[in-house]
């Protein structure tokens, strides 16, 4: 049974008392009752709810299930419509809150200090480096991977994508971050398990 209004509005208020939203610029897509797929982009987020900025609205109380880039699969319901999208309040575990609180932070702290990619993770050499690099409008080149790690990658390509740019390393999504002399630096929109991340890039 969807909530009425009355109860959304009242849990949209909790939620306000209780997080502090962070202004974020994250791609995803989500997916309404009727299963059907849609591109989104998150606007601010907390551990509670989203500000979602997406072509479509859904209903207020419609159920959303959301695949958010650095964040992972999220799920609530459509708390009320904004300008160009809709707010979602966020259901989650007392873990998943405390999770999701650590990246929002990490997000706005990144954005704040200008921080290089994640460097949680070891970059390594890799034993076949020649990969495609592919831009949001279909065109690709051929690249060597330099290093890679669970979260990016240094790729030497004779193109030079704008700053925050997303491409597709392989069949992977990424964000540029830095440029190099000869390539740029990628953030993974996901971070990689062990083990898949040679596999994932070789297009």
């Amino acid at each position: 049974m969807q909530p009425s209004a009355l109860e959304i509005a009242s849990s949209q208020a909790a939620d306000r008392r209780r997080y502090q939203r962070v202004e974020v610029n994250l791609l995803g897509r989500f997916m309404l009752p009727n299963w059907q797929e849609y591109p989104c982009q998150v606007i601010d987020m907390s551990p509670g709810g989203a500000g979602i900025v997406s072509p479509v609205t859904g209903n207020i109380g419609d159920r959303v299930v959301a695949y958010i880039d650095h964040i992972g699969r999220v799920e609530g319901t459509i708390a009320r419509h904004i300008s160009g999208g809709f707010a979602m309040t966020i259901k989650a575990s007392a873990h998943k809150r405390d999770k999701l609180a650590s990246q929002l932070t990490y997000l706005a702290n990144k954005e704040i200090l200008d921080l290089p990619e994640d460097r949680r993770h070891e970059r390594q050499p890799v034993e076949n480096p020649y990969s495609r690099i592919t831009m949001s409008d279909g065109r690709h080149y051929q690249c060597v991977v330099l290093d890679i790690s669970l979260s990016g990658a240094a790729v030497r390509t004779t193109v030079r994508p704008a700053i925050n740019s997303m491409v597709q390393l392989g069949n992977m999504r990424a964000r540029v971050v830095r440029h190099l002399d000869d390539g740029i630096a990628l953030e993974f929109a996901v971070v990689q398990k062990d083990g898949d991340t040679s596999a994932a890039f070789v297009s």
